[in-house]
């Protein structure tokens, strides 16, 4: 079992940036995608990014690229979301989670964590 928990979020104004975490404890992350993705009341979970933990390769949803960035620490098993430019449309529950698959499906998402809240003003 993998429990991912995120931390980070907050608020802030439009054109500010926040550093999203996700500390990933328990099973090897080994074989795995970590992904990050999006919710706001009333809609679905949308994704955001997801990295590979053993390659790095890193995939992004065409909304954020170029101002968010996924990455990853290893040693800490953690992965990290920065996010700059941000806007008011960004604001939404950001949630971590782990897949066998790079996918931005979140129903081949298995383990999620409980999200973390970031609120940007206009």
């Amino acid at each position: 079992q993998v429990q991912p928990v995120e931390s980070g979020g907050g608020l802030v104004q439009a054109g500010g940036s926040l550093r999203l975490s996700c500390a990933a404890s328990g099973r090897t992350l080994r074989n795995s995608y970590m992904g990050w993705f999006r919710q706001t009341p009333g809609k679905e979970r949308e994704f955001v990014a997801a990295i590979s933990w053993s390659g790095g390769s890193t995939y992004y949803a065409d909304s954020v690229k170029g101002r968010f960035t996924i990455s990853k620490d290893n040693a800490k098993n953690t992965v990290y979301l920065q996010v700059n430019s941000l806007k008011p449309e960004d604001t939404a529950v950001y949630y971590c989670a782990r897949s066998y698959y790079n996918s931005s499906t979140s129903g081949q998402y298995d383990y999620w964590g409980q999200g973390t809240q970031v609120s940007v003003s206009s």
